[in-house]
């Protein structure tokens, strides 16, 4: 049996990853199990697998990519634990800048300002970015998300998502947020998944092609 993920997935998950979506159930016989092949070999009551009327996944893949995954997260979880992590990276943030404005009163008044806020914004990216990647790269698990039971996952083999993707993830979301529209871009990005069919993506998930699922 082969063990390549799904084309379009950028990666090879590893054996020993427990998201991994394992291949169903060998078939005994053609169609289901009544003697009655459904049409196009889908479900045993005749129809296709869920969300196929639109010609199969978006990312290529055949079928129903949530197949053999834990059940999306619930829209209110994943706000609560995104604040959770606001909150924690933003604390480490203030104290960081803090320390690097020890001598900025000295500079003309509108220069210190700019340089506070550009400082402010850089280090906020570089945290922010860092502690996503790093950590989802990992486990799936940002600390909010494993306090609140849940995981980022690739949406075409329930992976845990490569450096690549769990970078390309915090770079949508995290640019924006800390040197334009912070609030505003979060709440779109953010907001974008609780109105999004059928995966509940924000548009970070949809940049990396990851979906955010239950863990337990």
């Amino acid at each position: 049996m082969s063990s390549e993920p799904p084309p379009g997935s950028g990666q090879q998950p590893p054996d020993d990853d427990p998201f991994r979506k394992q291949p169903p159930p060998p078939s005994y016989g053609a169609g289901d199990p009544y003697g009655s092949p459904g049409p196009g070999g889908g479900s045993p009551y005749g129809g296709g697998p869920p969300y196929a009327g639109g010609g199969g996944d978006p990312y290529g893949g055949a079928g129903d990519p949530l197949a053999g995954m834990p059940p999306l997260a619930d829209g209110g979880r994943r706000v609560l634990a995104r604040l959770i992590d606001m909150i924690l990276v933003g604390v480490v943030v203030w104290l960081l800048t803090l320390g690097f404005n020890v001598n900025e009163y000295e500079v003309d008044g509108d220069r210190m300002e700019y340089g506070r806020q550009f400082g402010q914004s850089f280090i906020a990216a570089v945290l922010y970015i860092a502690y996503d990647t790093i950590l989802i790269s990992r486990t799936g698990q940002t600390l909010g998300k494993k306090w609140l039971r849940l995981r980022v996952a690739n949406l075409d083999n329930g992976a845990t998502p490569s450096v690549q993707s769990a970078l390309i993830r915090s770079l949508v979301l995290w640019i924006p947020f800390a040197f334009c529209c912070a609030c505003i871009w979060t709440a779109i990005s953010g907001g974008w998944s609780f109105f999004d069919k059928p995966y509940k993506q924000g548009l970070h998930d949809k940049a990396a092609k990851t979906v955010v699922v239950s863990a337990g």
